[in-house]
């Protein structure tokens, strides 16, 4: 199969003539494709795998505003206000985003925009970074409004700028699915110049159009909507990124980073095959479907995520009359959860064909590296502040006489998460951003006793201060333990409305997390440092002795820029002679830069990666860990 180009770049309007490659990974060849589209406005919140093109955006072209929002909802309002106008907006946002966004997205549908409107979700099959392997294709059957998904970094950049003219076109915003692995991907891709619309931002007042408590406008408008739709499926019947490649017998429909797999594949088995490359999940173009499936005897269905495109595909040959066998995932020849790979769609066409497919076998000699290789389970970096807030917790509930399995710590969305594990075993549970505070409101009512919640920064900000409110309002008995480390650390140090900071270099006003607590109503506020352990333990139990809500601020920069700025503490070193081996430092803490000696039944610490947080000199019982400047006074 020759490559096909789907979409000329230079066919593309506002035409640009300079044209040059470059290596790009997928998210990085969205933004140059959404800043050769003429976008004035980005924004989004940070998730992996979608990260990059707000940052992408951020480093080529700082006077577009492209900045972070507080969270997934606020972003989609602001670009929807901007897209009103008749500028061109783009949204960007990992999959679970999409959730906070579904109540304006649904609205948004039924005013339309003036100007293009992107919304990019990365979904994530495997999944990698995310809680659920949620596929948000079918947020475009709810919304009617169009999906568009691109298989590779070169589609990636030419769809995006099909995009906005799309959304300008028919006046809906545009859902843009990613996955991991055309996000993440790295290519060569042609890129074009950037450019600036001659637009002048206007907004008219159009009270069907934007007051959705017109009943009767609703009516009007979900009846244009429908009607819209139906013109888009028409179009995509022809668009050049969907295309039937090859004339055999046995159909592929395949869509997103699948068709790279089956490209890959089908010159190695043979076969009559012919496949049909989708980009437009929704609406379906059932016309280019039905006649596709109307020249094969069979065919199966080739997808990330969930059976959607498969669904789809059923009912269009359905509604035509069509008896042509459609596999796919319903069917079993592909599994339902996890990521497709080469060797399982492989093994899904060999057996479409009546051979049998091979069970993928790990090179002898990776199984030997892999049997030999140490087993590293995810951690805390060492130094990290996190750590010192949960030791800290932990050992006041011991303080307290309340036993660690009495008290539930609810965890929230971030690199804190990693308590969960041993030695700290700190959190209990860990669900959507925010809930841990939400959660712990509600078992404070039933459980009668007083539940600790813990919620990074970020995470405050996107969706924290709303159950916090609730907590105030109805005096819930709830410690909050804010652990404030100065950035969005998880997803690669972004800044937010508490650091002040901003994407692009613009000075942002920075939001005290303390004045806002006790502007909410919370009488007990104290902000602590977490490398303190006495002090950090002391106060969660006076804390926890408050009636109602209370608040405690963990604040300590995040130890990776602290790091990469050379600004690390001293390190500490361990007296031999006092030390006993105990290893009670390294079950108290779990930092890697402990390391014991089974030899000499000591502990060393490892000066590559300590960075001086003094929280094991805090821990050790036997006084054995020492600074070199506390040895020196001796």
């Amino acid at each position: 199969m020759e490559a096909v180009k789907a979409y000329p770049s230079d066919s593309v309007e506002p035409k640009t003539k300079k044209r040059e490659r470059k290596l790009l990974m997928g998210n990085e060849a969205i933004a140059y494709g959404a800043l050769e589209s003429g976008i004035a406005f980005a924004t989004g919140y940070p998730g992996t795998p979608s990260t990059e093109v707000i940052e992408t955006m951020a480093h080529l072209k700082p006077e577009v505003f492209a900045e972070w929002a507080p969270n997934e909802k606020v972003a989609l309002e602001e670009a929807a206000g901007v897209a009103y106008t008749g500028l061109r907006a783009l949204v960007t946002m990992k999959c679970v985003g999409l959730n906070v966004a579904a109540d304006p997205l649904m609205s948004l549908a039924y005013s339309g925009v003036e100007g293009g409107l992107v919304i990019l979700v990365a979904d994530d099959p495997g999944p990698h970074t995310s809680q659920t392997e949620q596929d948000d294709r079918y947020y475009g059957k709810i919304s009617l409004l169009p999906v568009l998904e691109p298989a590779d970094p070169q589609e990636a950049h030419d769809l995006i700028i099909y995009a906005y003219e799309l959304s300008e076109k028919y006046k809906v915003p545009v859902i843009f699915r990613t996955t991991t692995r055309v996000n993440h991907t790295t290519a060569d891709v042609e890129v074009g110049e950037f450019i600036e619309l001659d637009r002048k931002p206007v907004f008219k007042k159009d009270i069907e159009r934007y007051v959705r408590a017109s009943m009767e406008g609703n009516r009007r408008r979900h009846r244009w909507l429908n009607e819209t739709l139906a013109k888009i499926e028409g179009e995509f019947s022809s668009m050049p990124f969907n295309r039937v490649e090859g004339n055999g017998r046995i159909g592929i429909i395949v869509e997103g980073a699948p068709y790279n797999y089956v490209r890959e594949i089908l010159p190695k088995i043979g076969g009559d095959f012919k496949v049909l490359k989708l980009s437009t999940p929704h609406p379906l173009p059932r016309k280019l479907v039905v006649e596709f499936l109307r020249g094969v005897d069979f065919a199966i269905v080739i997808e990330d995520g969930a059976p959607f495109l498969e669904e789809e595909v059923k009912i269009a040959a359905y509604e035509a009359g069509l008896n042509v066998p459609i596999y796919g995932k319903r069917t079993g020849h592909l599994p339902m959860e996890g990521e497709l790979t080469p060797s399982l769609v492989r093994n899904a066409l060999l057996r479409l064909i009546g051979e049998e497919g091979e069970t993928y076998e790990k090179p002898e000699e990776v199984k030997l590296a892999e049997s030999l290789a140490p087993k590293r389970p995810p951690v805390m970096c060492p130094g990290c502040p996190h750590r010192g807030s949960y030791r800290a917790a932990l050992d006041a509930l011991r303080d307290l006489k309340l036993g660690r399995y009495s008290v539930p710590i609810h965890g929230d969305i971030g690199c804190y998460a990693l308590s969960l594990l041993p030695p700290l075993e700190a959190i209990w549970t860990e669900y959507v951003m925010g809930a841990s505070i939400s959660l712990a409101n509600g078992q404070s009512v039933v459980m009668d006793k007083k539940i600790i919640a813990t919620i990074g920064d970020s995470t405050f900000f996107h969706n924290g201060i709303q159950p916090l409110v609730d907590a105030v309002y109805k005096n819930l008995n709830v410690l909050v333990m804010i652990l404030d480390n100065r950035t969005t650390a998880m997803t690669g140090h972004q800044p937010h409305p508490g650091t002040g900071g901003s994407e692009t270099g613009r000075k942002f006003n920075e939001i005290d997390i303390e004045a806002l607590v006790k502007a909410l109503g919370v009488k007990y506020v104290k902000t602590v440092d977490p490398y303190d352990l006495k002090a950090t333990r002391e106060a969660i139990k006076e804390a926890m002795q408050i009636e109602g809500p209370a608040v405690i601020i963990a604040k300590q920069e995040c130890v990776i820029p602290v790091i990469r700025r050379g600004e690390i503490g001293e390190i500490p070193l361990v007296v031999e002679e006092k030390c006993t081996g105990c290893k009670a430092c390294i079950l108290l803490t779990g930092c890697p830069a402990l390391v014991y000696d089974p030899e000499t039944n000591k502990v060393r610490i490892d000066s590559l990666l300590c960075t001086g947080c003094g929280v094991c000199n805090q821990t050790c019982p036997f006084d054995a860990i020492k600074f070199p400047s506390e040895l020196g006074k001796g």
